[in-house]
């Protein structure tokens, strides 16, 4: 019965161990792309034809910053087409269709569509654009971006004959709105200096972020079109692209600012359909890459890319498990050896905290350090603390569980003044996941314990940051139900 604990747990741990490595590999890649190549040139002496695609649903609080900021594009008007691709259901409807007729005023080709029917989400709606639009290439914003004005310029600029997309860096407008916009900033500033970067560097599989960025509009037919069968269409694209042979350019010296979500329902729901997204992706587009000519280091990575969210499933196994293994590690002192080995697995953790840092000093070059050590321990609990909900999101993509595609509320939050309780888009209740968020915190606060009394302390401080960041997520999402605490 006992190795029943031992294998799933021993098999998580190797997971997170291996999955390190390959993040250290792409750290390495990255320093290596800082060493070798020079900054881009943003300079533009053709100006094909551009369709900026906006791909809305109820988005009252956001819309009019962003048809204002699009309109602000430097970019000849006789060349560029403006699609808002509305599936709202509100008064957004109204808003944006005023906004519209308004801009259509200065010379602007701007274009309010509705589809007949909601039909695919937002993938359904970037594919009934594409088929009018009349650009040959085609930048797509979420409702809570403000590109720059020059965004068009740096990027077009970019494409060569087989570039297919060009991906810029996200920038974030509140990350000083609160610890949980903060610890969001940080995650995905390493995704968008290191990971990606790396993986250019490598010639491997990187992938649209399903905004802020520009794709050949001749690639996106080739891969053939946007597909409403995973909840990341962004990254099922991308594969099919690359295993067409079309190259994708990231640009990480181009920034397009956007609005982090503000509650933890929001950026729950950002994760389910990241997490839930990448694992249904995988199921998709794995056996496509195990039989495509690429070489088997691009092969791993692209394992490791698409299978990047079931960390938070090993996470989950290893973390349930622990506990357990204390008590069997007491009671078998002839397996010593075993979970010494076992251990060794943890420090892969190692390999992230180098990944981390990497990010953190290109990000904040003036008091890295400070900021570093701020940071990452919450982020780093905060996440084991999300590890149940984006499990779960994890196992219902693999074993093929589908879902409705669940969009991330926008606020439209300008200063640390602003609340979000009024935000009619809001409508989080208590749920048996929050429950088990409040269980599983006193779980692994039992774990500390039982490591105190088994004068085991090998994972105190595991178990300590388990309990605190179950604690956290939970007492976040209590606070995201309108009226339950004052939001200030």
């Amino acid at each position: 019965m006992e190795w029943l604990v031992i294998v799933p747990y021993s098999l998580a741990l190797l997971f997170i161990f291996i999955f390190s490595l390959s993040q250290l590999n792409l750290t390495w890649h990255y320093l290596r792309s800082k060493k070798a190549l020079s900054k881009p040139s943003f300079e533009l002496k053709e100006f094909p034809k551009v369709t900026v695609q906006l791909p809305i649903y109820n988005e009252k609080y956001v819309v009019e910053r962003l048809l204002i900021k699009v309109s602000q594009f430097i970019y000849p008007k006789d060349k560029l087409e403006i699609q808002v691709l509305d599936d709202s259901t509100d008064e957004t409807i109204e808003l944006t269709s005023a906004l519209v007729d308004k801009l259509k005023k200065t010379g602007l080709d701007i274009k309010h569509i509705r589809r007949p029917k909601r039909e695919g989400f937002k993938a359904g709606a970037l594919q009934y654009g594409m088929q009018i639009c009349k650009g040959d290439f085609i930048a797509i914003f979420d409702s809570d971006f403000l590109p720059e004005p020059d965004f068009l310029l740096k990027t077009i600029a970019q494409f060569e004959q087989n570039t297919g997309v060009v991906q810029t860096r996200w920038g974030h407008l509140n990350r000083d709105y609160s610890l949980l916009t903060e610890l969001q900033a940080f995650g995905l500033d390493a995704h968008f200096s290191v990971e990606q970067s790396g993986r250019s560097h490598a010639n491997s599989f990187i992938n649209f972020n399903g905004t802020g960025g520009v794709w050949r509009k001749e690639c996106v037919i080739d891969a053939g079109g946007w597909s409403a069968d995973t909840l990341t269409e962004d990254l099922d694209l991308s594969y099919r692209a690359q295993l067409k042979g079309w190259k994708f350019k990231y640009l990480e010296d181009c920034v397009a600012p956007a609005e982090l979500p503000v509650i933890m329902s929001a950026v729950k729901s950002q994760q389910y359909r990241w997490n839930k997204g990448a694992a249904e992706t995988a199921r998709k587009n794995l056996g496509k890459v195990l039989r495509s000519r690429m070489g088997f280091g691009n092969k791993m990575h692209a394992i490791f890319h698409l299978f990047n969210s079931s960390v938070f499933v090993c996470l989950l196994i290893a973390a349930l498990l622990s506990i357990p293994m204390l008590y069997i590690k007491d009671a078998n002192p002839r397996l010593e050896l075993l979970f010494d080995i076992g251990s060794i697995f943890l420090l892969g953790f190692f390999s992230i905290t180098i990944f981390y840092w990497v990010a953190t000093k290109r990000m904040v070059p003036d008091g890295t350090s400070k900021y570093f050590f701020k940071i990452y321990p919450m982020f780093l609990t905060v996440s084991m603390g999300l590890s149940l909900h984006n499990g779960l999101a994890v196992l219902e993509g693999l074993f093929g569980f589908k879902s409705e595609f669940i969009r991330t509320p926008k606020f439209g939050i300008k200063s640390k003044l602003d609340s979000w309780e009024n935000n009619s888009y809001i409508k989080p209740k208590i749920n048996f996941l929050i429950i088990m968020e409040a269980f599983l915190s006193f779980y692994f606060f039992f774990g500390v314990s039982s490591g105190i009394f088994l004068k085991d302390w090998g994972l105190v401080i595991f178990h300590l940051m388990l309990a605190i960041g179950f604690a956290m997520v939970f007492i976040h999402s209590i606070k995201s139900i309108p009226g339950a605490v004052s939001a200030k």
